[in-house]
């Protein structure tokens, strides 16, 4: 398999509730830039931009997004210069929403080639002025024992489940907080630092592919 699908919602996902860090922009892109770090040294994200939306307290959402290009490795100093001057000037008073960092990351198929893929993991810290928090999510079957339509894959799940495992104990230990475990979605869930194995009928998992 060297053609992967990518699911519109996350098949897993993880988060981290960041209370004994400041809360604010300045730590949620340093927290940014060391999650990316870790998920860096494990192949899993190479970072190429960096995006959020804009938000006014006791209004919402104003309907900007901003992407801002960013090469291999997140400067907190640099973004957070770089993220203050793109500030909606019709908004003064605008404040950053959920950072979201994505990029490429490899996956490694059944015969043990690796390949790279857009948004393999993308990573989300959200910079709330109350309480930091984080979220790690995957989006393709790989991470799996079974593929998107129900075929049991064992050798892409060995290959890449237990890198996907090692980041997200990385990632703990680098926070000093367990990760707890996402929403379930109906391309499945989180279970313990890999995706839970769904219900098996005559040694199949069942086909997602109706919304792919």
């Amino acid at each position: 398999m060297s053609f992967l699908m990518r699911a519109p919602e996350e098949c897993g996902s993880w988060e981290w509730e960041l209370g004994g860090v400041a809360p604010g922009l300045a730590s949620g892109l340093d927290v940014a830039a060391r999650m990316t770090a870790v998920l860096r040294g494990h192949g899993l994200l190479e970072p190429e931009q960096v995006e959020w939306f804009w938000f006014v307290y006791g209004v919402g959402g104003v309907g900007i997004k901003t992407v801002l290009p960013v090469r291999g490795r997140l400067d907190p100093a640099d973004l957070r210069g770089r993220v203050e001057a793109s500030r909606p000037s019709g908004y003064p008073d605008a404040r950053v929403g959920d950072l979201s960092v994505s990029g490429r990351g490899v996956w490694i198929d059944a015969d043990g080639e690796e390949r790279r893929e857009e948004r393999l993991v993308v990573l989300s810290v959200d910079p709330d002025e109350r309480e930091l928090s984080a979220d790690v999510a995957v989006f393709h079957d790989v991470w799996g024992y079974f593929d998107f339509r129900g075929v049991p894959h064992p050798e892409i799940h060995r290959r890449n489940a237990p890198r996907l495992a090692a980041a997200l104990g990385d990632l703990d230990a680098l926070l000093g907080v367990k990760a707890e475990e996402g929403e379930m979605t109906y391309f499945g869930r989180a279970e313990g630092y890999g995706i839970a194995t769904p219900d098996v009928i005559d040694g199949r998992g069942p086909d997602l592919t109706d919304r792919l």
